[in-house]
C-alpha cells in the first residue's frame, strides 16, 4: 500500500484521542490544538484514507467500523513511534543518565534498595556509568500523579488497580496482615476475628491514598463492610508499625513491613475469617507499551527478576 495513504503521526494521535474521549473537542484539547483545527485535520484524514472514520452528532463522535480498525492500528503505530523517539533521546543523553523513580512506601522501604544495588552492579560490571537515581517515597496515588505530570520516569505502586492511561507490569504478590502488640486482647481470643469486627475497630492506619489502605477498604467493601474512622493516621508503614508495637491498637500492614517483628515476637498476626487481603505490586509508567532502552527499562527488568 502506498505510504501516501498513511496519515501523519499528529493526525493519528488526534484521531485516537477523539475515539478514546468520544469528542472532537476533548481530543483537540488532549493534543493541544483548537477544535476547528482538529475538525479540519480529521476531514483531511478521512479524505486521505478514503473512507468515513467518524459518526458525528451533537452527543459526540464515535468511530465507524473502519474507524475502529484504524484506531487500533494507529495506537500500535504511535506506541512504536514513541519508543523510537524516546530511544533517539537516549542516544543524545549523557553517559551518566538520570533516573527519576517514585515508589509507594512499602516497596520503597523493602524492595527498591535491593533493586538499585543490582542495577548499579550490572552497570559497573558492564563497564558503564550507573545512573544517578532520584527516588521519591510516597503513597500510590501520588506516584501516579507524579507520572502523569512527567516528574518521574518509573513508578512502583501497591493499590488494587492501575487507572486507565498508565502502562503497568505485575512484579510480585503481597499479602496484608492484621497485627497487634503481644499483649492485645485479640491475641487471647478463641474465636477468629470477623471482617465486621475489624471494620468496626478504629485502626492505626496509613493515610488516604495509600495502597495498603485502599486494598483493605476494597476487601472489606467486597464483604459488605466499611471502615470506621481510624484512631491514628500515619504516613509511613514504619510509623504505623512502631505505634502498634507501643500498644496503640490494631493495624493492617504488608507482610514485607512486619516480617521481622512477627518472627521476633514484637508483633503478633491475627487471622481474620473470610477476608482476601492479597494484592499485586506493580511497576507503572506512561508512554509506549514497551519502555524504550535506558535506565528506567533496566530498573524495570531488575524489579521483574529480583522479587
Amino acid at each position: 500500500m502506498p505510504l501516501d495513504r498513511v496519515p501523519d503521526l499528529t493526525s493519528l494521535r488526534l484521531f485516537v484521542a477523539v475515539v478514546e474521549t468520544g469528542s472532537i473537542g476533548a481530543g483537540a484539547r488532549r493534543v493541544g490544538i483548537t477544535q476547528q483545527a482538529a475538525s479540519d485535520r480529521l476531514r483531511g484524514v478521512e479524505s486521505q484514507v478514503g473512507v468515513a472514520l467518524l459518526h458525528r452528532s451533537r452527543q459526540g463522535s464515535v468511530p465507524t467500523e473502519a474507524g475502529t480498525v484504524l484506531a487500533g492500528w494507529a495506537a500500535r503505530l504511535l506506541d512504536t513511534a514513541t519508543e523510537v523517539a524516546e530511544g533517539i533521546a537516549t542516544l543524545r543523553a549523557d553517559s551518566a543518565a538520570r533516573l527519576r523513580v517514585a515508589s509507594s512506601m512499602t516497596i520503597a522501604e523493602h524492595l527498591v534498595p535491593r533493586w538499585l544495588l543490582v542495577l548499579r552492579h550490572r552497570a559497573t560490571t558492564a563497564g558503564s556509568v550507573p545512573p544517578a537515581v532520584e527516588l521519591t517515597a510516597t503513597n500510590s496515588v501520588r506516584v501516579l500523579a507524579a507520572l502523569e505530570r512527567g516528574d518521574v520516569d518509573l513508578g512502583f505502586v501497591e493499590g488494587a488497580a492501575v487507572p486507565k492511561g498508565f502502562r503497568s507490569r505485575p512484579l510480585a504478590q503481597d499479602h496484608l496482615v492484621v497485627v497487634v502488640s503481644p499483649g492485645h486482647p485479640w491475641t487471647r481470643r478463641r474465636r477468629v476475628v470477623t471482617p465486621g469486627e475489624l471494620a468496626a475497630t478504629a485502626l492505626v492506619s496509613r493515610e488516604t491514598g495509600s495502597g495498603t489502605r485502599e486494598v483493605l477498604e476494597n476487601a472489606l467493601a467486597a464483604v459488605g463492610h466499611g471502615l470506621v474512622p481510624p484512631a491514628v493516621v500515619l504516613t509511613t508503614a514504619t510509623g504505623v508499625r512502631e505505634a502498634v508495637r507501643a500498644g496503640a491498637g490494631v493495624a493492617v500492614l504488608s507482610r514485607l513491613a512486619v516480617a521481622d517483628d512477627l518472627e521476633a515476637g514484637r508483633l503478633q498476626a491475627v487471622p481474620v475469617a473470610g477476608l482476601d487481603l492479597g494484592r499485586t505490586l506493580r511497576a507503572v509508567w506512561t508512554g509506549a507499551a514497551r519502555m524504550p532502552p535506558g535506565p528506567a527499562r533496566d530498573l524495570l527488568g531488575v524489579a521483574a527478576t529480583n522479587r
